[in-house]
């Protein structure tokens, strides 16, 4: 079965012996890997990138969005994207695994910030060029650090990146609507319940599945949604089961019946109800929608 290409750091730079970061000025890195970024594909790591100069639209999970000077752009693992742009852009763009920041940060999660707490969280901010250029010193002292051959290089790298994604953090908090509730157990059980649609949304569909899993009753996991995203279980189910049909609809050549049965369906028929519910259109509809 063809999928969408899944890119990984090793990939990208062969002279520094990192396996679990990596670090390009904007430019540089988009020349050198055009035969790969400038196509639908996806990534085993988070990706932050941010633009000192260029105009185009980055689609991140079938959603656009402009990019300008002072965007911000952050990607969690899975997540399909690719870039159209108008002029040549500028920046800087990191990547990295989970391990690499919570093995330097044991009492911290990358869940701790906002854009990547949530899938339902936007994956992008525009900064002015104040803080454009106060961010930017650190990016490019990490993209310093990243090919200088010096003693404690992956610490300093953590380090700085922590006061980024703080940084970060902060202007999001303020320009972008987030996904938040006053109660850590709820954060923590949407969370847990995400992880675990992820792993098993193509085969698990029920709300009591997940529940169980969680080992909470269905209806406290209802609640938990409903007050978090304002939806019930079955919706954030469904919603990433079509996520998933429209990757494979438009970025892959396999044939309805087989992207019916791969996302669980036996029946193509109630798959297509089930899509055309979500989207309005059917899977052929929407697959010709994006040629």
């Amino acid at each position: 079965m063809k999928i969408i290409p899944v890119l990984n750091i090793k990939q990208f730079e062969h002279r520094v012996p990192l396996t679990d970061f990596y670090s390009n000025d904007l430019s540089t890195h988009l020349h050198k890997n055009a035969a790969v970024v400038n196509k639908p594909h996806s990534h085993n790591f988070y990706l932050c990138v941010i633009f000192t100069k260029g105009k185009g639209t980055h689609e991140i999970d079938f959603n656009s969005y402009e990019v300008n000077t002072g965007s911000v752009f952050f990607l969690k693992p899975g997540q399909t994207h690719y870039w159209k742009f108008t002029n040549t852009p500028e920046g800087y763009i990191f990547f990295h695994t989970q391990d690499f920041y919570e093995l330097h940060f044991s009492t911290s999660k990358l869940e701790q910030f906002p854009f990547y707490y949530s899938h339902k969280n936007t994956p992008h901010i525009t900064v002015n060029k104040n803080v454009l250029t106060q961010l930017i010193t650190n990016y490019r002292s990490i993209n310093q650090e990243y090919y200088a051959n010096l003693p404690y290089k992956k610490q300093k790298i953590a380090s700085l990146l922590h006061t980024v994604y703080i940084d970060l953090a902060r202007q999001y908090n303020k320009e972008a609507p987030t996904t938040e509730t006053n109660s850590v157990a709820y954060i923590e059980t949407l969370r847990a319940l995400e992880q675990e649609i992820e792993i098993h949304f193509k085969t698990e569909k029920s709300a009591q599945f997940y529940a169980d899993k969680l080992h909470i009753t269905a209806k406290h996991l209802n609640r938990v949604c409903k007050t978090t995203l304002n939806k019930t279980t079955t919706e954030l189910i469904t919603e990433r089961v079509i996520l998933e049909s429209k990757r494979l609809l438009v970025h892959s050549k396999n044939t309805m019946s087989s992207i019916s049965e791969n996302l669980g369906f036996k029946d193509y028929a109630y798959f297509s109800k089930v899509f055309k519910s979500k989207t309005k259109l059917t899977p052929l509809e929407f697959k010709k929608s994006y040629k």
